[in-house]
């Protein structure tokens, strides 16, 4: 049982009434939203500074105080043995020559002990305990470290509470949130129309959606937060710590809905075979569908990456730990509208951040202005103000090189040929793949297996197979394999290392290359 002087144990906490009763009554009080953080501190601040009164669980509960006298079946609770408690069990005189008289309590303990104790005695030190009274300062400093703790539980509580309404990170009483009426919508539907779909803040949208004159303006806009959170024609695209809103249906499709080249079934694969080697590779190719925990604080400053075939395709990058770290991001919004940059002519086009699906969207015009290619090495790097990113691509050092060349015929088959083409940036010598003429036929592929999936391990083969030829030992790097899939087949390193080091066709002849096995 927790006693007004216990010690607060914050790791096992638990939410009551009351405290859902103080949240409401603070918020209101300041009419002001606040987010899972700031209620959890000044919760912790709550309970410190103002002990819970007693639980309403029969006969009072006191603290032990030698003066106070005592009946069988109270409950009483010793502040100088750390708080334990217990109930009197029966009283009796003491037995005293020449002296005040005084009773003895009997007392059944919380651990399961009896003892037994002084009462109604006037002189005793403990009669005048010191009292303990929690500062402000120091409820401040222990809500400062322990609200971290408490925020899980009390966000559970919150969520079951139908007295509590969220909105991009922000708690607040539903009692008192502003009706926002259809038509107070429809201007804000007409305002972002104008705004060519968004992105604006809510308190843009405010100067002309016409909420009652008055109103606490923190109060005004988290209810059209609200309302426009819970229509279908709003997205929020604000990254972490703003609200920003944008119209769904002027979004790009490639935002809204997984673009068929990023499109991959996850298969279940042994990853026994592969070696450190492999394992190092599979990190630094940074696909991102090779991992799920976005969170990296040693990731640079400035990214470099070659684009696979099905990024390049539709103009994404990859969301992987390493671009997580530079890309805005958010607490809960599926898609963050951002600003691309390039470094060389400063012209701004927008970016989306696809958190679900874990890639980030916008740059096909920029990759088909340069004139890019599959292997091309970008450049990125955050920009001086908030929600840029710039990016950038290196001018090569000629204008023709002699590169892999993928020629897709009209029924599908892939060859390779190293031909000197025209190379407008600098490239990683085994991800480029050149792709002369129009992309139909490769597009082609990828329509035929949306309906048709393509088999893995006669895709590898076939690779292989092509690739060889370009060499005279007739062995090929895992990543030349790794990008050369991903022409017609969406998939991580790590499988297809799976089935080039655990399949007995292949060979693995060192330094991540790979040839067929000769026949036996």
């Amino acid at each position: 049982m927790l006693r007004s002087t216990d010690p607060i144990d914050w790791q096992t906490f638990s939410i009551e009434d009351a405290d859902l009763e103080f949240l409401s009554a603070y918020l209101l009080e300041h009419e002001t939203p606040l987010g899972p953080e700031a209620l959890a501190m000044q919760l912790i601040v709550q309970r410190i500074t103002n002990p819970r009164p007693q639980p309403k669980d029969g006969a009072q509960e006191k603290a032990y105080l030698p003066k106070d006298t005592y009946a069988a079946g109270d409950k009483v609770y010793f502040p100088a043995l750390k708080n334990i408690g217990g109930q009197v069990a029966a009283v009796r005189p003491a037995a005293t020559i020449g002296a005040a008289s005084f009773d003895v309590i009997q007392v059944r303990m919380e651990d399961g002990s009896t003892r037994e104790f002084a009462a109604n005695l006037a002189q005793h030190v403990l009669n005048d305990p010191p009292k303990q009274e929690a500062s402000t300062v120091d409820a401040l400093s222990e809500a400062k470290q322990h609200a971290k703790d408490i925020v899980p539980v009390m966000v559970e509580a919150l969520q079951a509470s139908p007295e509590f309404v969220y909105i991009a990170g922000r708690w607040f009483p539903k009692a008192l949130i502003v009706d926002v009426d259809p038509g107070q919508l429809n201007v804000a539907e007409a305002i972002l129309d104008m705004a060519g779909g968004g992105p604006l803040p809510t308190n843009q949208l405010l100067g002309e959606v016409e909420l009652p004159d008055g109103l606490n303006p923190k109060l005004a806009e988290f209810s059209l937060d609200l309302a426009l959170q819970d229509d279908a024609r709003f997205d929020e695209v604000g990254s972490t710590g703003e609200v920003s809103w944008f119209l769904r249906r002027l979004e790009p499709e490639a935002v809204q809905k997984l673009p068929l080249y990023l499109q991959y079934t996850p298969v279940g694969f042994d990853p026994s075979p592969l070696t450190e080697d492999m394992r190092d590779l599979v990190r630094s190719l940074d696909d991102e569908l090779s991992f799920h925990d976005l969170l990296d604080d040693n990731a640079p400053e400035l990214v470099e990456v070659a684009l696979i075939f099905p990024h390049w395709r539709v103009g994404t990058l990859p969301l992987t730990p390493k671009m997580a770290k530079l890309f805005p991001s958010a607490i809960e919004s599926p898609r963050v509208r951002f600003t691309f940059v390039d470094e060389k002519s400063g012209e701004s086009f927008p970016g989306w951040v696809v958190r679900t699906e874990r890639y980030i969207y916008g740059l096909l015009g920029w990759l088909q202005k340069r004139g890019l290619m599959p292997g091309s090495l970008i450049r990125l790097r955050r920009g001086e103000q908030p929600g840029q990113i710039i990016v950038s691509s290196e001018t090569h050092r000629s204008s023709k090189e002699w590169v892999r060349t993928a020629l897709v015929g009209a029924d599908g088959g892939v060859v390779y040929a190293t031909l000197k083409q025209q190379v407008n940036g600098a490239f990683d010598e085994r991800m480029m793949l050149f792709l002369p003429g129009e992309l139909a036929a490769v597009d082609a592929i990828w329509e035929k297996r949306a309906s048709q999936p393509g088999n893995l391990e006669s895709i590898v083969a076939q690779t292989l197979q092509e690739l060889s030829k370009l060499s005279l030992q007739g062995n090929v790097h895992a990543a030349e394999i790794y990008s050369a899939v991903n022409l017609t087949l969406r998939c991580p390193p790590g499988r297809i290392l799976a089935e080039l080091a655990g399949n007995p066709r292949y060979e693995h002849v060192g330094h991540l290359h790979f040839r067929a096995a000769e026949a036996e």
